[in-house]
């Protein structure tokens, strides 16, 4: 059965196509993803992300339980700081890539894919119980938007304290009144492009998206996220990294931090990471408008080196772009491979990403 978010109404009455996403029923776009991809790079876009879990855990023990189940230090993640790391099982698989915020000196969030909701849910559940921590579902009585954009620091600096959302930093969060309403601010996003993510409660939620729209976001949908992510190379959880992904072939080896201490996943990741991978994330450009889509192989000279995972046409870059693994020695950017579309083979080059790099923050 679908869940529908706190906004799914509002949706509704803008017109919006509905897609199916992770059990949720959410906005796939309102006036196509070229425009609404546009408006993100330009100005400002609103995205209704209500469909990510948010966990708040908290008890005294609250931070050597996200130290231990986490991949990443977050001993240094000071009140008000927010940290993009892993959570791995005991074979070094990526269970999840999430957001941790330090909102009080025993209280954490976690958000999570929607994808891996529940999965993480249930994780959490299963090692809490030497932490005695307390574990709160509080994504039903939530709902978040994400402002992203150019213009997204001056709109919002309007619906609350400017010098504080102005002052604030990347992957800084702040718990604040925004448009009347009681809300947790992040400035983080999964665009590429300075921006905000806005937690609120699920009631409160449809009246600050309208007020968000009057000052001039655009309001954008799944469609056009997945291509701003993808230009900023951005990974996205079921199709270039799952369980059977390690952090070190996808490119997020850095996250890693075996000299921390205990933590799950840790024997199995330091083994990983002496003997090597196996293949490796890259970024792929098309030479031409045809489209990689997830499964295509990549090929050298006639063999099979690899697979596409995600693929998209980019507005911004008037070209087709891709992510997918390849062996190691295959991965080093300029590297001329070809891509199966439906039995052409069509030239690709391997390139470093990001594909997009956005102006500094303001």
């Amino acid at each position: 059965m679908l869940q529908r978010t706190p906004l799914y109404p509002v949706h509704q009455r803008m017109g919006a196509r509905m897609t199916a996403f992770a059990g949720w029923e959410m906005p796939e776009s309102y006036q196509g993803i070229l425009a609404e991809s546009r408006a993100v790079r330009t100005g400002a876009g609103l995205f209704d992300v209500s469909h990510l879990g948010r966990y708040q855990i908290q008890g005294e023990l609250a931070l050597p339980f996200m130290e231990y189940l986490l991949v990443s230090r977050i001993l240094p993640v000071a009140v008000g700081r927010a940290r993009y790391t892993l959570l791995c099982h005991e074979e070094g698989g990526i269970l999840d890539d999430s957001l941790v915020y330090h909102l009080e000196q025993q209280r954490y969030w976690l958000v999570s894919n929607a994808l891996n909701r529940v999965k993480v849910g249930q994780w959490l559940h299963r090692w809490a119980g030497p932490y005695s921590v307390e574990i709160a579902d509080v994504s039903p009585d939530t709902a978040a938007l994400a402002l992203q954009g150019p213009s997204s620091p001056m709109i919002l600096a309007q619906l609350g304290d400017p010098s504080a959302i102005q002052g604030l930093g990347p992957f800084n969060c702040l718990q604040t009144m925004v448009g009347g309403c009681q809300a947790l601010v992040s400035r983080t996003g999964y665009t590429g492009e300075d921006g905000f993510e806005i937690v609120t409660g699920a009631a409160e939620a449809p009246g600050l998206w309208q007020r968000l729209l009057d000052l001039g976001a655009v309001p954008c949908g799944l469609g056009a996220r997945d291509v701003l992510r993808l230009e900023a190379g951005f990974v996205l959880y079921g199709n270039d990294i799952d369980e059977m992904t390690n952090p070190y072939e996808a490119g997020l080896g850095w996250l890693v931090h075996l000299d921390k201490g205990e933590f799950l996943g840790r024997e199995a990741l330091q083994r990983i990471k002496e003997r090597g991978v196996r293949r490796r994330l890259i970024g792929l450009q098309m030479q031409g408008r045809e489209i990689p889509r997830a499964g295509y192989a990549i090929l050298v000279g006639g063999d099979k080196v690899g697979q596409v995972t995600s693929g998209t046409h980019s507005p911004i870059l008037g070209t087709s772009i891709g992510l997918g693994y390849v062996t190691p020695e295959m991965a080093t950017a300029g590297t001329q491979v070809e891509v199966d579309i439906r039995g052409k083979l069509v030239p690709a080059i391997i390139v470093k990403g990001p594909f997009y790099r956005s102006r500094p923050q303001s």
